[in-house]
């Protein structure tokens, strides 16, 4: 403990961690050199970057084979059976366990970006951040149009290999380092009197990226036969999700108020941005034809699939059949999402204020990032 002490003392945090950083990817380069089937094809590919490759090659999943990954586009099934390397779009428990380790690595990281900066104290710089919340799942979205542009054989206008930087997870890193560099010019811009505000600049230029990305896929639905515009599902969405979000908030404020104390109209948004994950994803797997919108969907996360099939087993098929078996699933979100708010109370905002605004920004876009990429998926019959 002395040793790190003096070494905290000696290099400061910030540095400490980029020099762990650099020590992983050397490790991680390392092992690959040495053991490139066990550590690249057995793990890292089949877990990690091989799912991404056969989401990018609208493959129902990917092989490794001597010559490289090849995607199948059908005969995966019969492929696991005979026990080949096979990667399927999506998720399982060791990519989200191994993404979640990521993210809190890369949040400490960005802890200390901005305490450098001097930044990040005023809650205001959250609904900066919102926007580019919302641009992940645009963006996401836009590469589900390149699937269906593929699929009818049109040119898309992101083709594979460029098309991985939007893809679930890798979007989560594209989206996240082009705001830390919006951020950081934006900080430069108000310190050099160009600009007044760098939270406000930096949700300008947040704001203006996401209404270009909406105009574009409302472009491919009106103009694309692969595409459908059902405005129905955004307006269902966003309705039902600020309704069970303001709801909560207000039930909060008038039996509980010490539970929007520290938040405020942030814990707001916390529990909006998981209503529209809760209430996407029930839409999608039971409403879609109540709404009119002809398509099937799938979950792809663990959690989803785990808690339709529970719901499945438990529930009766008279009520399954009535309501569906995703609605769990939105009461966990609501749940999980106003416990996360009742934890920061004033006085832990008060002692750290940038990491709790970090904090939570970083739960927010797990649930706004996932959810508005679905809601817009059905939105543009895509």
């Amino acid at each position: 403990m002395d040793t790190l002490d003096r070494a905290v003392d000696e290099y400061g945090p910030g540095q400490l961690w980029v020099g762990s950083f650099v020590a992983v990817l050397l490790v991680a380069v390392g092992a690959v050199t040495a053991a490139p089937q066990a550590v690249w094809d057995r793990f890292l590919w089949q877990y990690f970057w091989g799912p991404v490759y056969a989401d990018a090659k609208s493959a129902s999943c990917a092989e490794m084979t001597a010559s490289g990954p090849q995607p199948l586009y059908d005969g995966c099934t019969a492929a696991i059976q005979e026990g080949r390397l096979i990667a399927e779009p999506g998720y399982t428990i060791v990519s989200e366990i191994g993404y979640m380790l990521i993210l809190v690595y890369m949040l400490v990281g960005v802890y200390f970006l901005l305490e450098r900066l001097d930044i990040a104290e005023d809650p205001k710089l959250y609904f900066a951040f919102v926007p580019f919340m919302l641009l992940g799942g645009a963006l996401r979205t836009v590469e589900d149009a390149t699937d269906r542009a593929v699929d009818a054989g049109v040119s898309p206008i992101v083709e594979y290999p460029l098309s991985s930087l939007i893809i679930s997870p890798v979007i989560y890193g594209t989206v996240f380092l082009l705001t830390l560099l919006v951020l950081v010019v934006c900080v430069d811009l108000e310190q050099r009197g160009v600009v007044d505000s760098y939270y406000r600049t930096t949700g300008a230029i947040g704001g203006a990226f996401v209404a270009v990305t909406l105009l574009y896929l409302t472009f491919v639905a009106l103009a694309r036969e692969y595409a459908t515009l059902y405005p129905s599902v955004l307006i269902t969405t966003v309705a039902l999700a600020s309704a069970l979000a303001y709801g909560l908030y207000r039930l909060f404020e008038s039996y509980r108020p010490v539970l929007n104390d520290g938040t405020g109209y942030i814990g707001l948004l916390v529990i909006w941005g998981h209503a529209i994950d809760g209430v996407a994803n029930v839409l999608l797997a039971d409403w879609l034809d109540a709404l009119n919108v002809p398509l099937t969907y799938y979950p792809k996360h663990p959690a989803n699939e785990f808690i339709i099939t529970a719901t499945e087993a438990l529930q009766p098929a008279g009520l399954s059949a009535a309501i569906g078996t995703s609605w769990p699933f939105l009461v966990v979100k609501l749940a999980v999402a106003s416990l996360v708010v009742s934890l920061f109370n004033q006085e832990f905002i008060d002692d750290s204020p940038r990491y709790a605004l970090l904090l939570l920004i970083a739960v927010t876009a797990v649930g706004l990032g996932p959810g508005s990429r679905d809601m817009l998926r059905a939105t543009f019959g895509i």
